[in-house]
């Protein structure tokens, strides 16, 4: 074969190079002007369906239950949606936070995450960041709900982090211990058994509680310890109060029911369940119907509503999967708020003892901003 010259090398070059320039030129086109169904690229939301679509708790154990009920809310939720028991996943780390990030991080690896939606409860503060940030680095949807640190906000960087939600602690604290205090005549000492101290609502309940206690000339606070809101650790530390302090403990104040039941296990064995109130927070069922009996000196506790929580996170995040909800388009006092709690005690426990019902949940699941009180801002 016969060389080319350097003429006809460089013709066939420039000849080559237009074509392909063509070629770029006509795709282009053909992708800006065809219709929408016509185009590779379908929206996240049009590949979630029943076979790909993830609905997962990661919350600390159903021996917790606060959590167990938690957990019923949330499957009744993806009941509701119609979709088969098979589409929730339950992620349980037994109050472990490192165990808790790892569950996660795990679980971003193995699966369609745009179609994925997180219901979080974070042990501790400081497993909430890097919790978000796993969310939104794989386009997977979170609600995290209770702990955060200061600061740390879902408009600040995290599209795929669509709400936190928390509950006054200082409210519910406040209510359960002037409940405590009037059990007691407004006089005497208690003791108060807090949860895991790196914990938003424990440190809030807890302030809740000394600002009762301030208004309360009456009432001294013998002792303070934390059992990790563990109803065995509860137990233990309510029999170490009744050895310190024999027959000068008026009162106990729990920071969640878990613990006021083990409390209340201690005071039993001691011969004196009725006789020294106990209060606490979560309004669990066991908790409820010792309130409802009205014969151990169980006294108050306030509901953030385990059910609807369970089912909330998990309908904030399946809203935004599914392109029914934009987190970047809402206003900041939806992307981190205060909801609504209920102190409960024997004039209004009948009320509440029912089993939930899904049914009565479909419109506040469908709407969590229903149960707004007010914004959070740091």
């Amino acid at each position: 074969m016969r060389a080319m010259t350097v003429t006809q090398r460089m013709r066939r070059f420039v000849g080559a190079a237009a074509g392909f320039a063509l070629v770029a030129l006509a795709l282009a086109v053909a992708g800006t002007s065809a219709p929408a169904k016509h185009r590779a690229t379908a929206s996240p939301a049009a590949k979630c369906n029943a076979s790909n679509i993830r609905l997962v708790d990661s919350i600390r154990s159903l021996s917790n239950p606060y959590h167990a009920v938690w957990s019923s809310g949330s499957k009744g939720y993806v009941k509701s949606l119609g979709l088969p028991s098979k589409n929730y996943q339950l992620l349980l780390n037994e109050g472990d936070s490192a165990k808790q990030v790892a569950q996660v991080r795990t679980l971003l690896a193995t699966g369609n995450d745009a179609c994925t939606a997180i219901s979080v409860d974070p042990n501790e503060n400081s497993v909430t960041e890097t919790i978000a940030k796993l969310v939104q680095k794989s386009g997977a949807w979170v609600t995290i709900y209770w702990n955060k640190n200061p600061g740390l906000l879902p408009w600040k960087g995290y599209s795929h982090w669509v709400s936190f939600i928390g509950f006054d602690g200082r409210i519910g604290g406040y209510q359960i211990a002037k409940e405590l205090f009037k059990a007691m005549g407004n006089k005497g000492n208690i003791v108060a058994i807090q949860g895991l101290l790196d914990n938003v609502p424990a440190q809030q309940r807890f302030a809740g509680l000394k600002k009762a206690l301030a208004e309360t000339p009456g009432v001294k606070m013998l002792d303070q310890q934390t059992a990790n809101w563990d109803r065995t650790q509860a137990l233990t530390l309510t029999k170490t109060f009744l050895a310190k302090y024999p027959g000068k403990i008026n009162g106990v104040w729990a920071a969640n029911d878990n613990m006021a039941l083990g409390a209340l296990q201690a005071l039993k064995a001691a011969g004196l369940a009725g006789k020294v109130p106990v209060v606490g927070i979560d309004a669990v069922p066991e908790a409820l119907q010792d309130i409802h009996t009205g014969d151990v000196g169980y006294v108050a506790t306030v509901a953030s509503d385990a059910y609807w929580q369970g089912g909330a996170g998990l309908s904030l995040g399946y809203q935004a999967m599914m392109g029914k909800l934009k987190p970047n388009s809402l206003p900041h006092s939806k992307r981190a708020f205060y909801a609504k709690t209920i102190l409960i005690t024997k004039q209004n426990v009948g009320t509440f003892i029912a089993p939930a019902k899904p049914a009565a949940y479909k419109a506040d699941w469908a709407n969590p901003f229903k149960r707004f009180v007010s914004p959070i801002t740091r």
